[in-house]
């Protein structure tokens, strides 16, 4: 018989796990990631949850609160950065961690419905090491927790219309205590103020955000927004695009997109996507250069 019922859902999994079969063997990587389940499930009844059930090197499990789910998603992450055993030449092993609070429907001993998917897309958008959870499962948490959250992200979920919003849970010491409080915890966005990114090649100039353009393409084709000509420049090769106070840059050419920022660092870019911050120089196909026509000037602009 099915249970309607609002409950915190975690899942966790260790990060490249197939890359630890190949550097391993099997043995040995069996026995690591079995040890990983096993600190997983640990914690989770420590905290006072239970284990729905492991899939390979994953754990989905509920509890009844929000901190209780991120007191075990910590002490999950303690234990396996700290756990001797874990460790092998030239690395160590890492978990994932995302949650969400919310409705699912209880049948047996398994659980069902959208709130699941969220909290497993979580996991899909957590880097090793990460703990990710949404604005539900933020605003559960007592004073205690509230300072750790801070919003990084927007993601799609599915079965949900428009764009959640994605916190991370700051759970080592040391980023604990460097990290400066926030009156009244994490900041849901709504305060952020405006900006706008300039982007300029030669006498052309285009200005994103703002209420103004929200996206602008660049290539070879006549059609996009920027016309750059070269024999390694794609026809649609790169889009900029604003994301929730944040521009973010999307290849999708054959030759990748490099760019150079006013402080130094170097990107490369290829059929994936990073932010832009600062100011700086992208080139399309080739690196850029302050003597290249086809060098793209961008300069994020705030109020």
């Amino acid at each position: 018989m099915s249970q309607d019922t609002e409950t915190a859902i975690l899942f966790a999994d260790v990060v490249g796990s197939t890359r630890l079969y190949e550097q391993l063997g099997d043995v040995r990587a069996r026995e690591v990631v079995g040890r990983c389940v096993d600190i997983m499930r640990e914690e989770t009844e420590a905290a006072g949850g239970r284990v729905i059930k492991t899939i390979g090197d994953e754990v989905m499990a509920t509890f009844e609160t929000s901190d209780a789910a991120m007191s075990a998603a910590r002490q999950m992450q303690l234990r396996i950065s700290r756990d001797s055993e874990l460790g092998f030449d030239g690395g160590h092993v890492a978990i994932r961690v995302g949650c969400h609070f919310g409705p699912v429907v209880r049948e047996q001993r398994d659980i069902f419905g959208v709130a699941v998917h969220m909290a497993n897309r979580m996991t899909s958008q957590a880097k090793a090491g990460q703990i990710l959870t949404t604005e539900s499962t933020a605003s559960r948490l007592s004073a205690d927790w509230q300072p750790l959250v801070r919003q990084i992200d927007v993601a799609t979920v599915r079965g949900q219309s428009g764009e959640v919003a994605v916190f991370e849970v700051l759970w080592q010491p040391e980023e604990a205590t460097s990290m400066l409080p926030i009156p009244g915890g994490w900041d849901s966005g709504q305060s952020r103020r405006p900006i706008r990114l300039r982007l300029r090649l030669g006498s052309r100039e285009l200005l994103l955000g703002s209420g103004g353009r929200q996206q602008v393409t660049m290539g070879r084709a006549e059609d996009n927004d920027l016309v750059v000509k070269g024999s390694l420049i794609s026809r649609l090769h790169v889009r900029i695009e604003i994301d929730r106070h944040k521009f973010q840059l999307v290849d999708q050419s054959t030759n990748g997109t490099f760019i150079h920022t006013a402080t130094g660092e170097e990107i490369f870019v290829r059929r994936d996507s990073t932010p832009l911050a600062g100011s700086g120089m992208i080139g399309l196909g080739r690196a850029p250069g302050a003597d290249s026509p086809m060098s793209i000037y961008y300069e994020l602009l705030e109020p």
